[in-house]
């Protein structure tokens, strides 16, 4: 939504306390809001001790999820809302590095448990590996806008994405058919055309 000058004019000329009052209306009707302002004004932890705090949240909970993996509706629950967790830390600290490596973290952690959801029924974890398929590529997306300097940080997590996909045989078999080459899991073999690439597939009725 645009303001017009007229309503910015009239915002402006609020009293003091006029816009402290609305201001408190408003961070009482947007949490996401007032958590933001509250990090960038005075919290005392910094970016990075939220992103190491998340990391651990993340490892945490996919542990705890683990023990029903036999329960494909809880535990993809359970995931998007550590996926949930993730978007809003990203809110607050706009922290474009940890947008992928929380992601690919995440992926990672449900991947420690290779051997549990290769003795579910494929219909079970299908769902499930499209899901992983897609943050993958949408983490592949986010790579190639960060600076450079970030790429080997990266690409421990890629690296470690590839080896246990390759593990896998059902989900791997579904990256080959939904487009998702496994060379790609390397900063500087992701092609510069990536996202037309995911387009394209979608396109096609993939990644569904």
């Amino acid at each position: 939504m645009e303001y017009s000058k007229e309503f910015k004019a009239a915002l402006s000329a609020f009293s003091s306390i006029e816009k402290d009052r609305l201001i408190f209306r408003l961070l009482k009707k947007d949490k996401l809001l007032s958590k933001k302002l509250y990090f960038e004004l005075i919290d005392p932890e910094t970016t990075d001790d939220k992103r190491n705090a998340m990391e651990e949240n993340v490892a945490e909970k996919i542990l705890l999820a683990s023990k029903y993996i036999g329960n494909a509706k809880y535990f993809m629950s359970t995931i998007r809302t550590i996926s949930a967790d993730i978007t809003e830390h990203v809110k607050i600290t706009t922290d474009k590095f940890g947008e992928v490596s929380l992601n690919l973290l995440l992926v990672n952690r449900i991947l420690d448990f290779n051997s549990d959801l290769s003795r579910q029924r494929f219909d079970n974890v299908y769902k499930l590996y499209i899901y992983i398929i897609n943050k993958v590529f949408k983490a592949l997306v986010l790579t190639r806008k960060l600076d450079e300097d970030y790429w080997m940080e990266i690409d421990e997590f890629l690296g470690e994405i590839r080896s246990k996909i390759s593990e896998n045989h059902y989900l791997q078999k579904l990256c080959i058919n939904n487009g998702l080459d496994i060379n790609w899991l390397e900063s500087d073999n992701i092609p510069e055309n990536i996202e037309q690439i995911i387009k394209d597939i979608k396109s096609q009725g993939f990644l569904r």
